[in-house]
């Protein structure tokens, strides 16, 4: 599955890299997250929870950023395993740009999903990573720029289809996000 999106954050691009490298910031933008460690300074170690459809799982996973770009991009690839519900990996090119007086960042997610997870439906892994992006970047942008201003985007994000509580970027998240994007995408 391939994932790309933008959105607008009310704070300087370094202000954004150093939240997008911190830890804390990442643990409560990501949804489901139980715990976020950084291991060294590339890469971090995560468990999350989540449920796509009927399966619900615990994630246990790892992420490397490499390409590092500071403040503008850098690479992150990951993956995860949930036992028996299926395992994920993945990675996301993330930029960021001046934009006026806050940052667009911008995203490309390339995942696969194998496991439980894969039998669901391709549909439905692309609804739940999608909709899990958008509430990670409204989180993240609210935590580092101050409350987001509603867009009709963000108003379809919070009607999912399903309830999905869970990672990407995962990454991707936008790094973590885009590991949750990855973790759950095709």
């Amino acid at each position: 599955m391939k994932i790309t999106g933008e959105n607008h954050i009310n704070a300087p691009p370094a202000e954004v890299w150093r939240a997008l490298n911190d830890p804390d910031v990442l643990r409560r933008a990501i949804p489901g997250c139980e715990s976020l460690e950084k291991v060294s300074d590339n890469q971090f170690k995560a468990t999350v929870s989540a449920k796509i459809g009927p399966v619900q799982a615990r994630f246990n996973g790892q992420v490397e950023l490499s390409d590092l770009d500071p403040p503008r991009a850098y690479t992150i690839s990951g993956s995860g395993t949930a036992g028996p519900a299926g395992n994920a990996k993945g990675s996301a090119r993330v930029r960021l740009e001046p934009d006026g007086e806050g940052t667009k960042l911008s995203y490309d997610v390339d995942a696969q999903v194998a496991g439980k997870l894969a039998q669901i439906g391709s549909r439905l892994i692309d609804s739940a990573a999608k909709m899990l992006a958008g509430q990670f970047f409204d989180r993240f942008e609210e935590i580092v720029g101050g409350p987001a201003k509603p867009t009709q985007a963000a108003a379809e994000r919070r009607a999912p289809p399903t309830p999905v509580p869970v990672w990407a970027w995962a990454v991707g998240a936008a790094i973590l996000v885009v590991l949750g994007l990855y973790l759950f995408a095709r």
